[in-house]
């Protein structure tokens, strides 16, 4: 799949120091529209700090990242909240869904906190929990989903806002090799039905291979 139709994000000599250690070292990346890239390398790598900082949950000690034309580091700390909320999606290795809620409540959180009127949201929603096969998952909090069925409940989170971006961290880290399988091919599905990109950092080579491209970082850069 060659044919992206326009860069989305450029980052430009990105650095992330803590006091003496130095986490990224210069790191120039650019992730197209509609393209899914797999991040491997070995732990303390820089792998996670990287997505984090790409993702907008952290930010670089220096660097430039642009988004659409928007430099992510013009915005306040409320804009960016904003645009984070509206423009990203994030999957994490530990589902990270809120145990008293139950999975719709769950996947409806983002569209919430942009105020979207519940009524909309929870129509949103339950056409994702569709799409993901959990139609008969709505009600149930997270301890009565299984370890597929909690990712896949973030996953429906993580779309809730139609982000252009997606970015996960270890998504099948915690799944069996089947339910790992099945997210993967889920994440394919997702791009060629709604025109997702995805940025994922993972440790399973099978999977990595399969992306669009495979970056490989060591100590900090990328090889």
């Amino acid at each position: 799949m060659n044919h992206f139709r326009r860069t989305m994000i450029i980052a430009k000599g990105i650095t992330k120091q803590y006091g003496e250690l130095q986490v990224l070292k210069g790191i120039d990346l650019t992730i197209q529209d509609q393209e899914i890239v797999s991040v491997v390398g070995d732990s303390g790598a820089g792998k996670t700090t990287l997505l984090q900082i790409l993702g907008t949950l952290d930010t670089a000690t220096a660097g430039t990242l642009h988004y659409d034309n928007i430099e992510i580091s013009q915005l306040k700390s409320k804009a960016l909240a904003d645009f984070r909320n509206k423009n990203i999606g994030f999957i994490f290795q530990f589902h990270q869904l809120l145990p008293e809620f139950t999975c719709l409540e769950n996947v409806c959180m983002p569209a919430f906190i942009a105020k979207t009127k519940k009524s909309e949201a929870e129509k949103k929603a339950k056409e994702l929990l569709d799409y993901l096969n959990l139609s008969h998952r709505y009600q149930h909090k997270p301890n009565e989903l299984s370890g597929g069925e909690q990712q896949r409940c973030a996953v429906a989170r993580a779309l809730m806002n139609s982000p252009k971006v997606i970015f996960a961290d270890e998504p099948s880290g915690n799944l069996d090799s089947k339910n790992a399988h099945e997210l993967h091919q889920l994440f394919f599905n997702l791009r060629k039905d709604f025109g997702y990109s995805f940025v994922i950092v993972t440790h399973n080579e099978e999977f990595a291979d399969m992306a669009d491209r495979k970056l490989v970082m060591k100590d900090g850069v990328i090889l």
